[in-house]
Formats: C-alpha cells, sequence, structure tokens
C-alpha cells in the first residue's frame, strides 16, 4: 500500500522516470510473491510424488494434497485480466528444481516410516521423471 501512495506523489509531482522505476520495483516484487507461492506449492507436490515413487503406492491423501498443490500454482500462475500465465514452462521446471532437494529431505523423513537417509531415497526414484511429471499435471487443462 505503501508503494502506491508513493507512486501516486510521484505523478502527481509529474516525476515520471520515478513513477516508472517505482512500478518496476512493484512488478517485481509481485513476482518474486508468486514464485515464492509456486515454490511452497512445488515442495508439496514433488514430496509426495516421491514418496508414490519409493514406495510404489500411493494414498488418497497424498493424491489430494497434490490435487490442491497443482490447482494453486495454476490459480497463482493464472494472469486474470490480460490472459495466458505468468511464467513459461520452464520458468516453472527452475522453480521445482530449486524445490526438489527440499521436498527429497522431506520424503526421506516421510517415506518407509523415515527409515533411508536423503541419499538412499534420491537413489530409489527418478528425479527427471518426477520433475516431469509434477510439470505435466501443473500444465494440465492450462488454456
Amino acid at each position: 500500500m505503501e508503494e502506491l501512495l508513493e507512486l501516486q506523489q510521484l505523478l502527481i509531482n509529474g516525476n515520471i522516470p520515478g513513477a516508472l522505476l517505482l512500478v518496476e520495483e512493484m512488478t517485481e516484487m509481485s513476482k518474486d510473491d508468486k514464485l515464492n507461492k509456486i515454490f511452497s506449492f512445488g515442495k508439496i507436490i514433488l514430496l509426495h510424488l516421491i514418496q508414490q515413487s519409493a514406495e510404489k503406492r500411493t494414498t488418497r491423501s497424498w493424491n489430494l494434497s497434490i490435487a490442491n498443490a497443482v490447482k494453486e500454482i495454476q490459480r497463482t500462475n493464472k494472469r486474470r485480466k490480460a490472459g495466458g500465465m505468468y511464467f513459461t514452462s520452464e520458468e516453472l521446471r527452475e522453480t521445482l528444481e530449486d524445490a526438489y532437494e527440499l521436498s527429497l529431505n522431506g520424503a526421506a523423513k516421510e517415506a518407509f516410516e523415515g527409515r533411508y537417509e536423503t541419499e538412499e531415497l534420491a537413489a530409489m526414484v527418478d528425479r527427471e521423471m518426477i520433475l516431469q511429471q509434477a510439470i505435466a499435471l501443473i500444465l494440465e487443462n492450462v488454456i
């Protein structure tokens, strides 16, 4: 809110370069916020996909968590008025790649009742396949 008031004052004072700089800063803040949300929901998707892959089973709870996280990412990434998406599939993939290790650590604590270390669990799953599956779920039914 403070930034909007500052923007208003810059425009009233005729400081267009300052106003444009502030708009650029606000755009970056908004983009960072969206990326942080996608990162958080991406961790949830990856954690459960890792568990499913390692344990070769699924639960209704995991499926529900995945579906909810996918929906939240789709919602966060959708441009409401302009249409389209904020982030490309490549940018989404980069974000998921960043989240993968944290998800793997979390899955190691949960899968097989925590019997395996992170490195051991990593050897049981195909990282690339899990990332591709996550991207496919996120991009599914997106127009």
